[in-house]
């Protein structure tokens, strides 16, 4: 405890500046920083490779291939989008397996006219069902990129692009910058382009190697908080041994502001309720969500559900409460240290993810293809579920202290939040703990020191 002493009586002094102090120490306790670098996958990234494949008389054809190199987090529909600025006055005089989404202003053209002559274009994927001349390998998934673990198959996305008005050689091209990648919203930041020592392609007899004529490298990184600027999941708890259902924060997402902000939530037992989801917009990414304490999209339930001699058993329950969003390609991260000793998932697929080799207690989890590999949105068919079953380890298994609870969740690789723990369903027989809360204890220090004061 730090106390605020005058230098000439010794009394207690700048009180309003110890408090400004204690309230700043509180509310930096309450914030989570959400950064670019993440601990579970620390080399997580998506890189963007130009291959350039020939020469033209005023330019160059390239394919360009996005690797999702992320162990969990994908890319959904409506899917990716990326955008780049040409160093000089480039144009795309043609595209294969994609499509810029502006032709932009190409009247300085006379006879054929490019494909897109903007200075800054837009490129998506095409959509499944595209033509064959039209298509390259790895292309026409409609912008999804699916994450590194679930399926490496379709982790990889290309298209080809014709460019003119560029450089002839190694030595003229010009490499562009300032490159965007959306999925579909904010969250990744891309690095400058570096040219790299060029790919090699082998045929599919394996007997003759090929390579690119000039090879560039674009990294592009994840935050969540540049995604979105408030949490979009959250975690609840229970066991069999405590009637106590710990929930989600309140307004861990957001709170309630219908009176204020009509639109901001819906309620279940709104009457036609299918045509107020409707008519809300349903092309935002704006998450509309059904009207709860927490305001989150996505809520996961872990209840710790038996106990036997050998073993102990979970339930893991993740319901959406977003009507604009069916999540496909889901996926749930855990960390929790029981994970070295998992005997039985049951209806999910597993992996351990081992950032730290000699670390086991993080897995990976997602749903059975055509089973429960798609979320729905909000509603009756709005959730998943599964069980885990553990073995004990004598010498580290309790279920004391919240110790059957998970560390730390995300959902599509998002973090989380996780309940206080000091709310976590405890042991009947444990010794009774203190239920005043850490603001409390800040107040009841601040009403001491104020009594304290004015009998100075």
């Amino acid at each position: 405890m730090v106390f605020c002493f005058s230098p000439i009586n010794g009394s207690i002094f700048s009180l309003c500046g110890c408090t400004v102090l204690l309230l700043f120490l509180l509310s930096c306790s309450c914030f989570t920083s959400t950064e670019a670098y993440d601990a579970l996958d620390p080399n997580g990234n998506i890189t963007i490779k130009w291959d350039i494949m020939s020469w033209t008389p005023d330019g160059y054809v390239a394919v360009v291939t996005m690797y999702n190199f992320q162990q969990y987090r994908h890319i959904q529909s409506p899917g990716w989008s990326l955008q780049w600025t040409w160093a000089k006055k480039e144009v795309i005089w043609s595209m294969m397996g994609g499509q810029t989404t502006e032709q932009g202003d190409c009247s300085r053209f006379k006879g054929s006219v490019p494909h897109c002559c903007k200075k800054d274009p837009t490129i998506v994927d095409l959509m499944p069902g595209t033509p064959y001349n039209q298509q390259i390998a790895n292309c026409c998934k409609g912008g999804v990129l699916n994450s590194w673990v679930q399926d490496p198959a379709n982790a990889a996305s290309s298209f080809q692009v014709s460019v003119g008005s560029a450089g002839t050689s190694n030595k003229t091209v010009r490499l562009p910058k300032n490159f965007t990648l959306k999925a579909p919203g904010p969250g990744y930041t891309c690095g400058p382009a570096k040219v790299v020592k060029s790919s090699r392609f082998v045929t599919q007899d394996g007997r003759r190697v090929t390579q690119a004529l000039m090879t560039w490298n674009v990294t592009c990184t994840y935050s969540q908080f540049l995604s979105q600027r408030t949490p979009t999941c959250c975690v609840s708890l229970s066991s069999f041994y405590n009637e106590t259902i710990v929930p989600c924060p309140t307004c861990t997402c957001g709170c309630q502001n219908n009176n204020t902000l009509p639109g901001s939530c819906v309620d279940e037992d709104t009457p036609h309720l299918a045509s107020v989801v409707s008519g809300s917009g349903k092309n935002s990414y704006t998450p509309l969500v059904q009207c709860t304490k927490h305001m989150c999209p996505i809520r996961v339930h872990w209840h710790v559900k038996l106990s036997y001699k050998e073993y102990w058993r979970v339930k893991v329950t993740i319901t959406n409460f977003n009507y604009r969003m069916n999540y496909s390609q889901w996926n749930l991260v855990v960390q929790h240290p029981n994970f070295d000793n998992v005997t039985q998932i049951f209806s999910f697929n597993h992996k351990p993810l081992t950032p730290y080799a000699s670390i086991n207690d993080t897995a990976m989890l997602w749903g059975l293809k055509y089973y429960n590999d798609l979320l729905m949105q909000a509603g009756p068919l709005g959730n998943v579920q599964s069980e885990l079953l553990f073995q004990k380890d004598k010498s580290t298994f309790t279920f004391e202290k919240g110790w059957a609870f998970p560390r730390r969740i995300y959902f599509n690789g998002d973090n989380c939040v996780m309940p206080p723990p000091d709310s976590y369903p405890w042991l009947p027989n444990t010794t009774s703990r203190t239920s005043t809360s850490l603001l409390t204890l800040m107040m009841v220090l601040l009403s001491a020191l104020l009594l304290l004061n004015a009998h100075v």
